[in-house]
């Protein structure tokens, strides 16, 4: 068995057995499927988020394989994905408290914990935001910037997040009402992570790929796209564009097949945004 649990909520879980209590915990649902349930619950004004896992039986790991698809198995993957990325200088999210107990893959339980990010709107928030008033161009730049730097700084250390989109990147209010581009920019929902000594390509395109899909909403120009290479890269545009040609136009398609996926419809470059996705185009 594997536990920890901060002073906090280690108080409030108090003679309870966590297992149970992660399992019984009220709030406000988010999630519940597939022996998993993500809510957010508030004990003495602190709010937190509970990931629990149930365990998803032997049929949907069987299914997820089938399909090509590593299965999640617990929390515990989570939280080396979070103190990874965290180690890296990333702000992410605060971890509570974790727990995992059980040997059989298909039956194993876990918890984790983390700190609610209060007054905070994602960054796919703010491209909505900025589609009916655009923002200040300068802050908008350094906001590419910044997820640039953050997409490499979280490679570079052998995470790849497998759900890379804008609205994983969470802002607090106040620095956006300041435009304070400084401001620290957290990186979210990582459950579904892979951690390693080194991210393949294949791995680097997928979430580059989501990424640029899910910028759709941002009315971005092909400067700005040039403006993430530069970040990502952390080299001059020139020799970017020469070295890592391959995976940015590898990268660029990942996220029109998503597109095409998601719209039903041809993108055009850079991605346009639809107000109204799937069949009902």
């Amino acid at each position: 068995m594997t536990l920890f649990m901060r002073d906090d909520l280690a108080r409030a879980w108090h003679d309870e057995d966590p297992f149970e209590r992660a399992a019984h915990q009220d709030g406000v649902i988010y999630r519940a499927r597939e022996g998993r349930r993500t809510l957010q619950f508030e004990i003495n004004e602190q709010r937190y988020f509970l990931k629990y896992h149930g365990g998803i039986g032997w049929g949907e790991i069987v299914k997820n394989l089938s399909q090509g698809k590593w299965p999640i198995l617990g929390a515990l993957s989570e939280v080396r994905a979070i103190r990874k990325v965290a180690g890296a200088g990333i702000h992410t999210l605060a971890i509570a408290g974790y727990g995992q107990r059980g040997l059989n893959p298909a039956r194993r339980e876990s918890f984790l914990v983390t700190d609610e990010l209060v007054n905070t709107l994602s960054l796919e928030e703010l491209g909505e935001r900025w589609r009916l008033e655009p923002g200040a161009p300068r802050f908008k730049w350094a906001l590419i910037r910044r997820v640039g730097e953050i997409a490499k700084a979280m490679h570079d250390v052998g995470v790849n997040h497998r759900d890379f989109y804008l609205g994983h990147f969470l802002i607090s209010r106040a620095a956006v009402e300041r435009e304070d581009s400084r401001a620290a920019l957290h990186l979210i929902d990582l459950h579904r992570s892979q951690v390693r000594g080194r991210v393949p390509r294949r791995w680097r395109v997928k979430d580059i790929g989501g990424l640029y899909f899910s910028t759709a909403r941002l009315d971005l120009t092909h400067r700005d796209l040039l403006r993430f290479v530069r970040a990502y890269t952390n080299m001059p545009l020139r020799r970017a564009l020469a070295d890592k040609h391959r995976l940015l136009q590898a990268s660029r398609e990942e996220g029109e097949k998503i597109y095409r996926r998601y719209f039903e419809k041809e993108p055009a470059f850079p991605l346009p945004f639809s107000e109204h996705p799937g069949k009902d185009i």
